[in-house]
């Protein structure tokens, strides 16, 4: 077992009150509880690949590109071209 030092700034120290005074824990048991909730939260949510949320984007129709991205110079300048001559 070993010992760890930690710093709470006001807002947790005050939810460390309020948790002692409602369920009469010690602050050791109270830490203790809630890293073992934050754990099962972790364990129980599955990880996705970037894959996956990439194939779960909307990203619309597509098609509007001016030209290959190998060859955008050329692109941009048919573009910059054909909007000149309107």
């Amino acid at each position: 077992m070993s010992t760890r030092t930690v710093r709470l700034d006001e807002e947790a120290e005050r939810a460390l009150r309020e948790i002692q005074a409602a369920t009469g824990m010690p602050i050791s048991a109270a830490l203790k509880r809630g890293l073992r909730v934050v754990r099962d939260e972790v364990v129980r949510t599955p990880r996705r690949t970037p894959y996956e949320i990439y194939c779960q984007l909307d990203l619309g129709e597509g098609g509007y590109a001016s030209g290959p991205a190998s060859d955008t110079r050329a692109a941009a300048r048919k573009a910059i071209a054909a909007r000149l001559r309107r």
